[in-house]
């Protein structure tokens, strides 16, 4: 058991391996004592929060034709809290000089032994006028010794947020906190002016603030105000003790401002640490301490900058060209490294040599991606998709593989292949995409599969190869599924990035569709007169996303996003083309999909779902548009829970889902179950649509079909979300609900759905 949980240690360890650091000292408890609690108008705190708003700065970035800056960014990842014990486990054989490297903590039995190191600068240029565009460009990067540096530094740059402490909300792991100085501050804080202080050449006012309610996820901290401006010169923000956020024990961060004139403010460094655990909060428990620093220099503005200066030349920090030697460093890091910091560099050349440390982090890469990886190169996977089952092939067996020479490759192979006990057939798949420009992602492809799928499971589909519904791959599921189809498709595509953000992609596919289980679910048709079984498409499909605001890491034909509340929004125009290829139909469809998450202070995050289409000419079931439904008892984003697969068919759509995560808010109010750490979530989903009769007519055996048109079709309900013990938390449940569309005795009227989320 020692063994299994120092295995998962390493595993978080991994996880949040990549940042930037600058402090040796772990998150220190505070004892918050306010003193008798005033009324808001008796408080003087009152008074000088008010001045705040009147004046409240803006970020002056936003004030100038164009600016320019330099971020230097330090990060440090420790496993904190080794005892002595600990160090003369046996897993440690081979490992044990790593030890010499540690710190001692103020407890003088325990350890915190750095493992990760990371130095970046960056040069960051913008303009305002005549239209917004930035460009951050990487100016020189020193990590501690890991070969694949950007994969390190995927999940560390998810943890970190952007944070503003004039903005209402603030953002920490996509979950929303009130911000001290917003003007509801009152309705959720406790005030106290502590007195004056000279902090950073300012004569400023210090101010503590702690939650009214200590049992719901809030912060406390100290606000410094100053006497002359009554602008923010420096903030800390801490989490509270019972912070209820996966994985996570607390967060801590310093923010300091430059304040040039009466309306602008200007970041000067910031400070964020935050210590994981898998095994629980208490004190003595071992975590993970990932610590990061940034400090801006260097402000240029109103510079003329030039038009071409923002051509997307985009960098990795695997880069060769980014590594510097050390008098480079000593010269241009914006502060001095600790003796820690500079023995991190040292121990990690160490470990590289060490086979032990390399199982664990080759581990890690296959929990985090699904692929192992057996030869140079060549990974198989995805281990996620090995096993399936469906009513059509039984028991289902995948075996997959993919290229992979770097996170940052500019070609990718992948091939898979699959077999149905039950309908004893061979399925198979393979696609190859090559990027010819990384700055604006030019990309073409090609592919080809043959495979039984769930067509129903999605209205605004993905057009690639090796995607793969898990409506057709699941293992559970709530009673008979025949309704899929054996699908026979080759496509090519070609995509590029116009705009930071912003995709084109044409898809172009010649595909056979019929019914993979015909006794049970009919795709046949009417067309001239006769009825055929197999339908023949050749389409031409045009896709343009926006992502504003999206975030990505690795910059190869795949890529990584770090999570962000960027909305998504995308057009989709499909064309058939009738006698290409012995196509059957010459049609043409248009959809359209949003998707938004929204923070809202305290009171959760709200998740909007969008989704409308229609076609401009009948068409049979193989090329409707399916309100999607799950017949799977595992939690499907986008679909319908209480609805079967193909119940409505609709030539022109419209969907809406709203789903509100609460945070806990509500069961925080109730003995007991407070202690438990749930959380709530709120959802309600409907949809709408028509269905011409002159594509009911043209399907032979589903004249039935019909679309919720009289009336929108509803469902809502509940669900119990961070259940599981310790720190990790992970299973949801969702009780649902069917409002209407009653009237067939086999409509599910009430359905429980569960999965795992991985988010903290």
């Amino acid at each position: 058991m020692k063994y299994f949980k120092f295995f998962l240690l390493c595993l978080l360890l991994a996880s949040v391996f990549s940042f930037s650091q600058v402090r040796e000292t772990a998150i220190d408890e505070v004892q918050i004592k306010m003193v008798k609690k005033l009324k808001k108008k008796d408080n003087p705190a009152f008074e000088i929060m008010q001045e705040v708003w009147k004046r409240k700065k803006n970020n002056g970035l936003s004030q100038f034709q164009d600016y320019q800056y330099e971020e230097y960014e330090k990060v440090e990842v420790d496993l904190a809290n080794i005892d002595s014990a600990f160090t003369q486990r046996k897993i440690f054989n081979q490992l044990d000089f790593v030890f010499k490297y540690a710190d001692t903590l103020d407890n003088a039995n325990q350890l915190a032994l750095p493992i990760f190191f990371n130095e970046t600068l960056y040069k960051t240029l913008g303009r305002n006028t005549p239209n917004k565009k930035e460009k951050r460009q990487i100016i020189a990067n020193k990590s501690s010794g890991f070969s694949d540096n950007d994969m390190v530094a995927n999940t560390a740059k998810n943890l970190y947020k952007e944070i503003n402490i004039y903005d209402n909300v603030l953002n920490f792991f996509n979950i929303g906190f009130t911000s001290p100085i917003a003007r509801d501050g009152f309705s959720v804080y406790d005030y106290q002016l502590l007195g004056e202080e000279f902090i950073n050449g300012t004569d400023a006012y210090r101010i503590r603030y702690a939650p009214k309610r200590k049992d719901i996820l809030s912060i406390y901290g100290v606000v410094y105000i100053a006497k002359e401006t009554y602008a923010v010169v420096s903030a800390t923000i801490k989490s509270s003790r019972n912070i209820n956020v996966n994985f996570v024990n607390s967060f801590y961060n310093e923010l300091e401002y430059d304040n040039p004139n009466d309306s602008i403010f200007l970041p000067k460094r910031n400070y964020q640490e935050i210590q994981l655990s898998i095994f629980g909060k208490k004190e003595k428990s071992k975590s993970i301490v990932a610590k990061k620093t940034t400090v801006f220099s260097d402000y240029l503005f109103n510079q003329n900058i030039n038009d071409e200066v923002f051509d997307n030349k985009i960098s990795s920090l695997s880069d060769k060209d980014f590594e510097k030697d050390d008098q480079y460093w000593l010269e241009n890091r914006k502060e001095q490294l600790s003796k820690t910091e500079e023995n991190v560099y040292q121990m990690m050349d160490e470990l590289q040599s060490v086979p032990k440390f390399k199982k664990v982090v080759k581990a890690y890469e296959v929990i985090s991606s699904g692929y192992y990886n057996a030869f140079k190169a060549i990974d198989f996977g995805d281990i996620y998709s090995t096993v399936g089952y469906n009513e059509v092939e039984g028991f289902r067996l995948r075996l997959g593989a993919r290229t992979y020479f770097s996170p940052n490759d500019l070609w990718r192979a992948a091939f898979y292949t699959a077999y149905g006990f039950r309908d004893h057939q061979v399925k198979y798949g393979a696609e190859f995409r090559n990027m010819f420009n990384r700055d604006n992602r030019f990309t073409i492809g090609v592919g080809t599969r043959r495979d039984v799928m769930q067509l129903g499971a999605q209205l605004t589909t993905d057009e690639g190869i090796m995607t793969r519904s898990f409506a057709s791959s699941g293992v559970l599921n709530s009673g008979d599924n025949f309704f899929l189809s054996s699908v026979n498709q080759t496509s090519t595509f070609a995509a590029i990035d116009p705009f930071k953000n912003f995709t084109v992609r044409l898809d172009a596919t010649h595909q056979s569709i019929k019914s993979a289980n015909p006794e049970k679910f009919s795709l046949d048709y009417y067309k001239n007169g006769q009825i055929y079984s197999e339908l023949v498409d050749s389409k031409l499909v045009l896709s343009v996303t926006a992502r504003p605001g999206a975030k990505f890491s690795q910059y190869g034909v795949d890529r990584y996003e770090h999570s962000t509340l960027a909305p998504t929004i995308m057009m989709k125009y499909t064309q058939g083309l009738e006698g290409v290829f012995g196509s059957d139909f010459n049609y043409s469809k248009l959809q359209l999909f949003y998707y938004q998450p929204i923070l809202l202070k305290s009171f959760g995050r709200l998740i909007l779902n969008v989704e409308a289409g229609k076609n401009f000419n009948k068409l049979p079931l193989a090329l409707q548009n399916i309100i999607p439904g799950n017949q799977s008892y595992n939690l499907m984003p986008n679909a319908f829970a209480l609805l079967n697969y193909y119940e409505f068919v609709a030539d022109q759509y419209v969907t809406f889902q709203a789903e509100h995560h609460f945070n806990g808010k509500i069961l925080s109010y109730i003995p007991l179950v407070k202690k438990l750490k749930l959380r709530e979530v709120a959802f309600y989903r409907t949809a709408l649509g028509s269905l011409m009769e002159r594509s009911v007519l043209m399907n032979v055996g589903n004249q039935n079909l019909s679309a919720p048109e009289k009336k929108p079709y509803y469902e809502y309900g509940f669900g119990i979300e961070n259940i599981g013990f310790g720190n990790v938390r992970i299973l949801r449940v969702d009780f649902n609900w069917r409002g209407n569309y009653l009237e067939n005795p086999e409509t599910k009227k009430f359905g429980i759905k569960f999965g795992f989320q991985y988010y903290f």
